[in-house]
């Protein structure tokens, strides 16, 4: 009886030895070293695709902590994929960029056609030709165009919108820019192959250098990030700007679209508008709205829907700025959409505007 308990009291104490050499050979890693882990247990087969989606320097990196990472016990490579898996499934945190987008398009495509794919991405936007053409900077535009036949520049100018095409027309030379309205007074349906040509000769002659050669102008880059800020931090970050540069705050301000140039729609503009957006979603973007735009969007609306309108908002109570910021946003953004569809114009009021007395 005392030779049985003592042989568990000593099978007890091994095991107890055995857990704690466990835990000795089970370190934490660091974000390299996980990667190399991985990397390692998945093998040259499923590995060697992640591989050759990295750059030289990090392909050293991981090199190197591969050859320094030495043994991987079962449990820690267990933690390493559990950790893996939870970030991914519950985050989705995926990187792209024009370079990772480029590699994976060159391992199935030819050289050209992805040099062409990549040449239309990274030019202006838009989901073709003349989309792409009206968010191009008239003088740009213009510049290129009063080296071209006065027909084509008229058929051109016939495929954008009204708003761009008259910007464009009035930065051509005088005497070309009548001619181009004569042709455009008496313009015919154009024959699809000779638009087929006018395209073609835009695309590689105009939107492929364009690409590589005009750089975004940076005020108007910086006011798309500032349209993307709650108020509050709009607000605090223009207030800091003006105080270093006056110039380019007022510049980025002229360039912003916010929720209440909405209030400069046409009527029927707005009346497209409502039908696009949430009952939901106007009443908390209206909520937190100055007097002017929320009257403006009221007194577009029937005096039953406006009344309901007026009594949902009542009946919130006090809401989130956070949750406003978001709907307002939503708002302008469905705006730009149905914009770039042609289905409504929109355009910031210019500051330097003749004005009637």
């Amino acid at each position: 009886m005392a030779e049985t308990a003592l042989t568990k009291t000593d099978t007890a104490a091994g095991a107890a030895q055995l857990v704690i050499k466990q835990d000795a050979t089970h370190r934490p890693l660091d974000g390299t070293e996980k990667a190399a882990a991985l990397l390692l247990a998945l093998g040259p087969e499923f590995g060697k695709p992640i591989f050759e989606e990295l750059d030289e320097i990090e392909i050293r990196q991981l090199s190197r902590s591969m050859v320094q990472i030495g043994p991987i016990t079962q449990s820690m490579l267990d933690d390493v994929f559990v950790e893996f898996v939870t970030q991914v499934s519950s985050s989705g945190n995926l990187t792209g960029n024009a370079d990772t987008t480029e590699r994976l398009l060159l391992s199935f495509l030819p050289n050209d056609r992805v040099d062409s794919i990549m040449e239309e991405i990274r030019g202006p936007a838009g989901r073709n030709i003349w989309e792409k053409l009206s968010n191009v900077q008239e003088d740009v535009l213009a510049s290129f165009l009063k080296n071209e036949y006065p027909q084509t520049v008229c058929v051109v100018l016939s495929k954008l919108s009204t708003s761009h095409a008259s910007r464009v027309l009035a930065s051509l030379p005088e005497e070309l820019a009548m001619d181009v309205v004569q042709r455009m007074l008496a313009i015919e349906p154009v024959q699809k192959d000779i638009l087929d040509k006018i395209e073609a000769t835009l695309r590689t002659e105009f939107m492929s250098t364009l690409a590589h050669t005009k750089r975004r102008d940076s005020h108007e880059q910086m006011a798309d990030i500032f349209n993307s800020f709650d108020r509050q931090t709009e607000a605090r970050f223009l207030t800091t700007l003006e105080e270093i540069s006056r110039e380019s705050a007022e510049r980025i301000k002229a360039l912003m679209f916010t929720f209440d140039d909405l209030s400069g729609l046409e009527s029927a503009a707005i009346q497209t508008l409502l039908q696009s957006v949430g009952k939901a979603e106007l009443a908390l973007a209206l909520k937190g709205a100055n007097e002017g735009t929320r009257e403006f969007f009221l007194s577009n609306m029937s005096a039953r829907a406006s009344k309901m309108l007026k009594d949902d908002m009542e009946a919130m109570g006090p809401v989130r700025l956070r949750d406003v910021d978001e709907a307002q946003s939503q708002m302008v953004n469905t705006a730009k959409d149905l914009a770039a569809k042609g289905e409504i114009v929109i355009a910031k009021n210019s500051g330097d505007e003749e004005m009637i007395q």
